[in-house]
């Protein structure tokens, strides 16, 4: 772990810097994907990742049904008439199905069967009428728009084959997941384990809420953003507090983490003018990197392992802990939970306004984004972007992400933006 950490450490080469996807790619590289499981309900099994390939034993649909309110007719045999789109049809009612009922007959030339969403389509049927085109008289209904065959009709197993993986292990579990296993039968679901992340914030100069703010100091926000996104991934949260500016109590608290949870993030400290005494307490317990990444805000990073557990050396701005979070951790807790393919969710949109950046290093610009009124998906920022500025991340609904090969964006510009749907 040391050597494969050391080797990409920027500070061998003075000047040097990654990129933000070198990053990403050396740290998913150093994340194990997880192995230990457990069964549980699934009404509990909500933001849970699936452990094992959930196989269909039947066929979703079960049988052949009707996707509308209406009647059950052979449209085969209508579209065999002479002028058959032109004329009225009357056909003779014989029976009624409702859903969870079957029609016991098979349908003959010149007879139809009033017929309930989801109810198995009859025999000899293969289309359906929906109620409002039909007008009836009786025990006839008359009806003169052309049907195709096998309108409104949900075929047996489109949904899910019958021995078919309906849901892959590594699919995480949302509502529409939830639902889909509950429409195979499923009581109980084996899941991958949660996560237990420790965390922890550094500075003398950070206060901890219901003391008094001394002149100089700051309240710590950092664990309680980090808390937000961590319990929003459904990991468990060890928060051990503010730790003093001291090698010897770091080393320690880093050992205790170490042997509580499954990932260690601390914030604050990490810069290039703090390092030393962070950066000897993490050798002395750990494999860890300082690296400094081509991005702004979170320029410094730490990355290792204490233990088994992976560490995260984050900046201490607010706004630069909470990007480097998105771009970095995300990814690392997502393989470290079993979730397989995950992305994260970006898109185009039209710059309104010009943006200032600086070429070499990837700019992440809080924005807001919204559909104009020719329909078109826009973003602007919402104004100043210092990396103390809390309120922007507040305002914000996206990351307007300007690239390294770019010092500005003109209005009119697409721009890539990161929509906050995943966590914020």
């Amino acid at each position: 772990m040391s050597d494969a950490i050391n080797c990409f450490d920027p500070l061998a080469n003075p000047g040097g810097m990654l990129t933000v996807a070198e990053s990403v790619a050396r740290i998913l590289a150093q994340i194990a994907t997880p192995a230990h499981v457990e069964m549980i309900p699934l009404s509990q099994a909500i933001n849970r990742v699936l452990a094992e390939d959930q196989v269909s034993a039947f066929d979703v649909p079960q049988q052949t049904n009707s996707a509308m309110d209406g009647y059950a007719i052979c449209a085969k045999e209508l579209s065999s008439e002479k002028n058959a789109s032109q004329k009225q049809h009357t056909l003779t009612l014989v029976g009624q199905v409702l859903a969870g009922g079957a029609y016991a007959g098979t349908l003959a030339a010149g007879e139809a069967v009033e017929i309930m969403t989801g109810a198995a389509l009859p025999a000899g049927a293969d289309s359906i009428v929906i109620r409002e085109a039909v007008t009836r008289e009786s025990e006839k209904i008359l009806f003169s728009d052309s049907v195709k065959i096998g309108q409104h009709v949900r075929q047996k197993g489109e949904d899910i084959k019958s021995g078919s993986v309906a849901l892959s292990a590594g699919s995480l579990i949302r509502p529409q997941e939830q639902g889909l296993l509950a429409s195979l039968g499923m009581q109980h679901v084996v899941v991958f384990k949660p996560l237990r992340v420790a965390i922890f914030s550094t500075g003398d100069e950070v206060v901890a809420q219901g003391q008094a703010l001394p002149e100089n100091c700051i309240y710590d926000t950092n664990r309680f953003t980090l808390t937000g996104l961590l319990q929003r991934m459904g990991c468990s949260v060890v928060d051990l507090g503010i730790i003093e500016d001291s090698q010897v109590t770091m080393q320690r608290v880093l050992s205790e983490a170490s042997q509580q949870a499954d990932m260690i993030i601390s914030s604050g400290g990490v810069s290039m003018g703090q390092a030393d005494y962070i950066k000897q307490a993490l050798e002395a317990v750990g494999d860890i990197g300082f690296w400094r990444v081509a991005m702004r805000p979170g320029r410094p990073l730490a990355f290792g392992r204490v233990g088994q557990a992976p560490f995260f050396g984050l900046p201490g701005n607010p706004v630069a802990v909470m990007v480097t979070f998105l771009q970095f951790v995300q990814p690392a807790l997502r393989k470290m939970m079993g979730q397989r393919g995950w992305q994260p969710i970006k898109m185009m949109a039209v710059a309104e306004e010009k943006i200032k950046s600086r070429a070499g290093r990837i700019d992440y610009s809080r924005g807001v984004y919204r559909i104009n009124d020719q329909g078109e998906l826009v973003v602007q920022t919402t104004g100043a972007q210092g990396s103390g500025i809390l309120t922007s991340m507040v305002q914000a609904n996206c990351l307007i992400e300007i690239g390294e090969q770019y010092s500005q964006v003109e209005a009119g510009d697409r721009v890539l933006i990161q929509p906050f749907s995943d966590l914020l």
